[in-house]
């Protein structure tokens, strides 16, 4: 049986890293520092949501249909791997981008029909 390779250490939550590789087909081993890939360094249930998340083209109604979940969690969990694979920022300026959006909504800057296109990443 196949096990997947972990990145992120069980006991306290640290990034792990590679001290040895080897070849099946003729033993050879390297012993050195490797670094893992970004992804590997996801949690089990982020890789899903991110292979779910591929296999449906980024296409937000398929991934809420497919995983039984709302538009909200939708995007929580994909702002939780923005932030998992480094990119806090871009997970930030989504949510002020979204409060900003809310606020005009609110004021009557924006119709409903107008705020869901710019919440669902559409143009006006």
């Amino acid at each position: 049986m196949k096990k997947e390779v972990i990145g992120v250490c069980p006991v306290c939550d640290n990034k792990l890293k590679v001290t040895q590789l080897a070849c099946r087909r003729c033993g050879t081993t390297i012993s050195g520092d490797f670094e893992l890939c970004k992804f590997c360094q996801l949690h089990k249930d982020q890789k899903y949501f991110a292979e779910i998340f591929i296999k449906n083209r980024g296409n937000i109604k398929e991934i809420e249909k497919e995983l039984g979940v709302s538009y909200p969690t939708v995007r929580r969990l994909l702002d939780e791997i923005i932030e998992a694979l480094g990119y806090k920022e871009a997970a930030r300026k989504d949510l002020v981008n979204q409060s900003e959006v809310l606020e005009k909504l609110s004021k009557g800057e924006l119709t409903s029909e107008q705020a869901l296109k710019l919440l669902n990443g559409e143009a006006l």
